[in-house]
């Protein structure tokens, strides 16, 4: 087998033998104690180092690898053994100095998709002080987390990764796909990626092509689409290749959501990280839904953050390690806001874009905030809510009222109460709602009829319309005004999974 570079075969025989000595995740955590252990996630070395002075196989891997020590050769050939290290070298992973031997790229443990992996790239700032170039491959960061969780990990037939850098998504798909190809424009990072996979024992499962967005797969379509594109809003200049795409403000996102429809197979879904800017003259749900086609998709978007344009600028000049009080970074903030101010940007907001394929139809785009915290995993909730809404698009509002719904267990009823400020004293109700404790946490404020008719709903039971009537008649209400109410209040919640149809439930 061909192979992009010599690092791909040091990776196949350097990781059996890292799991072998631990250097696993929750090996390392295990070796070195809860605090040493945050004190690693937050780039703290000199903690780190104090739990690895020790001369075990563990704490050699560890300060070489994660603390990036310079260690004796003979340490490291009878630790990692000769030609381990003598692949490393030959592939410009680890480099010769007058004591020894240091890596020159991280390796580093991770759980990806459940399983333990090692994932190769550029070094980052974590333990030493470095700046990345222009050209630097990133590991895991944190929009690299962010798409992991929120883009499903069911079986899927064929995938696409559009821009893998070190191979993460790509990774975590590989477990659940039946083929995986992943493109970036830029050769070190499939040379990362090509090794990550190695070390995994997936190399032959993933195809690695490279050229920029979707020219390596043109005329291909695919069951699931998934993508961390180079997104930072800002000048149409490339600083970083790994977050700079080249074109102006949101350009990069424009392009990802746009070109992803026509490379869906019927059905298949994209799951992508986007990023758009605020302006007077539109909102942003209508400039993201300007970027899809007029038929055939279903868009839903969710927007997770919004930042300032000085926080934002702020914001990714740290990244780069770069000083906010130097000159450097100060006249780049000058350059950035300006550009900003010349076209009225006033926010950038971030967030996930799922789609979905959904034959010749008008195409349909829910743009919403997702503000609240969650710890679950998104991408079980995208999958269920195109369920969801592909149930309620064949159905009229009277087929909606003789369905049979059950509610999601864990939906909590909420009764909310303000200082009562006519009395004086005590409290009075401000507000009932209706919240999930699971996924997204989403949350409908409702009245008491609706609680009541949503409270009595079984699967086994009378359907919508006839609860609405025993709930009318019992208090003399007008029915036709209560279900009319009553079906778009349910529309709702099922789209948010607080109700779910009993047909569907049954059929999952």
């Amino acid at each position: 087998m061909t192979h992009r570079s010599p690092l791909t075969v040091a990776a196949v025989e350097l990781a059996p033998r890292l799991r072998e000595l631990g250097f696993t995740a929750d090996g390392i955590a295990l070796h070195l104690g809860p605090a040493a252990t945050d004190a690693l996630h937050r780039g703290e070395p000199g903690a780190v180092r104090r739990r690895v002075s020790d001369s075990s196989p563990l704490s050699t891997v560890i300060r070489w690898f994660l603390l990036r020590d310079t260690l004796p050769d003979d340490l490291l050939a009878d630790v990692l053994g000769p030609r381990v290290l003598g692949l490393l070298r030959d592939a410009g992973a680890a480099g010769a100095t007058t004591s020894g031997s240091r890596m020159l790229i991280d390796v580093r443990p991770h759980v990806i998709a459940g399983e333990h992996r090692l994932v190769f790239s550029d070094f980052d700032a974590s333990m030493t002080e470095v700046i990345p170039g222009p050209d630097h491959v990133l590991g895991v960061g944190a929009a690299s987390l962010s798409l992991l969780g929120s883009a499903p990990l069911s079986p899927v037939g064929s995938v696409l990764d559009l821009g893998t850098g070190s191979g993460v998504l790509a990774l975590a798909q590989a477990g659940c796909a039946g083929s995986v190809t992943a493109t970036d424009v830029h050769s070190p990072a499939l040379d990362f990626a090509e090794a990550t996979a190695a070390a995994a024992g997936l190399a032959g499962k993933i195809i690695f092509r490279e050229g920029s967005w979707f020219e390596p797969v043109v005329g291909e379509r695919f069951d699931r689409i998934v993508a961390n594109p180079p997104f930072v809003v800002g000048l149409p200049e490339v600083g970083h290749v790994y977050r700079d795409s080249g074109l102006d403000l949101d350009g990069a996102s424009e392009l990802v959501v746009a070109g992803a429809p026509e490379h869906l197979t019927d059905g298949g879904t994209a799951h992508l990280l986007a990023a758009w800017v605020h302006t007077p003259a539109q909102s942003w749900q209508q400039r993201v839904a300007s970027w899809l086609p007029d038929r055939g998709i279903e868009a839903w978007v969710l927007q997770r953050d919004v930042a300032d344009p000085e926080l934002y600028v702020g914001t990714w000049l740290r990244d780069e390690s770069l000083d906010p009080r130097s000159p450097e970074a100060q006249e780049r903030t000058r350059a950035w806001l300006d550009h900003f101010a010349e076209h009225d940007v006033t926010g950038i907001g971030f967030g996930f874009v799922a789609l979905r394929e959904i034959g010749d139809r008008p195409t349909e785009v829910t743009a919403e905030e997702l503000s609240q915290p969650f710890t679950d995993p998104l991408g079980p909730e995208v999958e269920e809510y195109f369920l969801r809404t592909a149930w309620l698009r064949d159905r009229d509002a009277a087929e909606v009222a003789a369905a049979r719904f059950r509610m999601r267990p864990g939906v909590a009823r909420e009764q909310v109460s303000l200082p009562d400020t006519e009395e004086g004293v005590g409290f009075s109700p401000a507000a009932l709602r209706l919240t999930r404790t699971d996924g997204p946490r989403f949350s409908h404020d409702v009245d008491e009829a609706i609680a009541a008719i949503v409270a009595g709903l079984r699967p086994d039971g009378l359907n919508l319309e006839e609860t609405v009537g025993l709930f009318a008649v019992s208090r003399s209400l007008d029915e036709d005004t209560l279900i009319e109410g009553a079906v778009a209040a349910v529309v709702d919640l099922v789209r948010h999974g607080l109700l779910l149809p009993a047909d569907l439930t049954e059929e999952s």
